[in-house]
């Protein structure tokens, strides 16, 4: 894939990723803690499908490019104190429903989560049960840190209702594991993939990172080629955001063996490339799947979705984030918990439930995100879903297609090769909180 120069130039912008509408950064209060418990009584009054995400935050060590909220700890005590204080969160949550509602779907994101011992496994999912009903439909997923896994631990996990499981890959290259700070043999990451077979995850997905220091078109095709011969049912290809304003340890990687962005969207284009050509489906952004996985079969009929927690096949459903940082999606209100863990658990000792930003959706914003969503989700813009009138809209997308990034049809913009790589950039021209710059240095690169 060759792009021009000065497109990419003017492309590359700092752009949201859109896992919601508005963005996080553009989230404007709206309601106190008060009104959040009141309208949370909303899970038992529908029959929405509600997912639910757990944040544990603690990691073994810590990786240089990491851009999440995490924290190093050793000790098994300081974990036991967290899931003391989550139960109590649970609670005051539970109290607030005022039911038990069904989960379809659950989510443990971190830090790390394969960092519990069996005991805290246990104990977590115990509390999760006492709160909501699960049963064997209840898809349950985690992501996993190749370096802590057992096969013992897989084992348990299974017994714990898991089939899907991210394993954080990053990039197969030693020097590129050394100057992240994330060194793990590629036999390791092999025999680790193997393991969650042979137990029975019924999914497997491989998260890998482009833009890191000292990557190469040699070693991340390296990295590529490995990641496919692991058979894995999802491959996700992120781009790395280098933000030591906000991650000061990103400090301690070498910004001079950085890739600038020419050679990041090189990176990128190859990976498609030979992910393509090794039967995955692009499914968007960053995301890619094998022909018959869920993803790619609802990308096909047109009912993908995509929610905090990423692409997703459930249609309109709430989210329920628990624990520190975690974000909820309940309809129409978005929260976000405190992100720092003190403040988090003085809060909740408190007995309050620790907000730190909120949003209530305005008629405006619902026309929006429905355009936003679509065209993330189907790399397609109907007409129809425009929320302004057909002069505006042939204006703003008059230089994609220029640019040859969307083509014109008879009722829509559809997407072309190129602009899938740019979707972000399509996305911000349909934003009414960004500046005219249509970009900002809250959001990562789209280069």
């Amino acid at each position: 894939m060759r792009v021009d120069p000065d497109l990419m130039s003017r492309l590359d912008v700092a752009a949201p990723r859109y896992a919601s509408y508005p963005t996080l950064a553009d989230w404007n209060g709206g309601f106190e803690e008060p009104a959040w418990r009141t309208h949370l009584n909303a899970l038992a009054q529908t029959t929405a499908p509600l997912a639910l995400y757990v944040h544990l935050p603690f990691c073994a060590s810590r990786c240089f490019y990491c851009g999440c909220n995490a924290t190093v700890t050793t000790r098994a005590e300081v974990v036991d104190r967290y899931l003391s204080r989550l139960d109590h969160e649970l609670a005051m949550v539970s109290e607030s429903i005022g039911a038990r509602p069904y989960v379809s779907e659950m989510h443990w994101g971190g830090g790390t989560p394969n960092f519990l011992d069996g005991s805290q496994r246990d104990r977590l999912i115990t509390m999760l049960e006492r709160r909501f009903r699960m049963d064997s439909n209840t898809e349950r997923s985690l992501e996993a840190d190749p370096r802590l896994v057992t096969r013992d631990q897989l084992e348990h996990l299974r017994d714990l209702g898991f089939s899907r499981i991210s394993f954080g890959v990053q990039d197969t290259d030693p020097q590129v594991q050394a100057s992240i700070g994330r060194v793990q043999p590629l036999e390791m990451v092999r025999h680790v993939v193997q393991a969650a077979r042979d137990v029975g995850f019924r999914s497997i997905n491989l998260d890998l990172l482009y833009g890191l220091p000292h990557q190469t078109a040699t070693t991340f095709h390296e990295t590529i080629t490995h990641a496919i011969a692991m058979t894995p049912d999802r491959i996700a290809c992120f781009g790395y955001a280098h933000v030591p304003w906000m991650r000061a340890h990103q400090w301690r990687m070498d910004e001079a063996a950085l890739p600038d962005a020419r050679t990041r969207f090189s990176l990128f284009a190859m990976a498609v490339q030979h992910l393509q050509a090794a039967g995955f489906q692009w499914i968007g952004v960053d995301h890619f799947a094998r022909p018959d996985d869920v993803l790619s079969r609802a990308a096909v009929a047109g009912t993908l979705q995509r929610n905090f927690m990423g692409y997703t096949t459930r249609v309109g459903e709430n989210l329920l984030g628990l624990g520190v940082s975690a974000i909820s999606e309940i309809d129409g209100w978005y929260a976000q918990n405190t992100p720092e863990l003190g403040n988090w658990q003085r809060e909740i000792d408190a007995g309050m439930l620790s907000l730190a930003r909120r949003h209530v959706m305005s008629d405006e914003d619902r026309s929006h995100e429905r355009a936003i969503a679509h065209l993330m989700c189907n790399a397609e813009l109907p007409f129809n879903l425009f929320f302004g009138s057909m002069e505006e809209l042939l204006t703003l997308f008059a230089p994609f297609v220029s640019d040859g990034l969307v083509q014109l049809e008879t009722d829509r913009f559809t997407v072309t090769p190129t602009g899938q790589f740019f979707l972000r950039n399509l996305c911000v021209t349909l934003d009414a909180y960004r500046a005219e710059s249509r970009g900002g240095s809250r959001f990562s690169r789209s280069v």
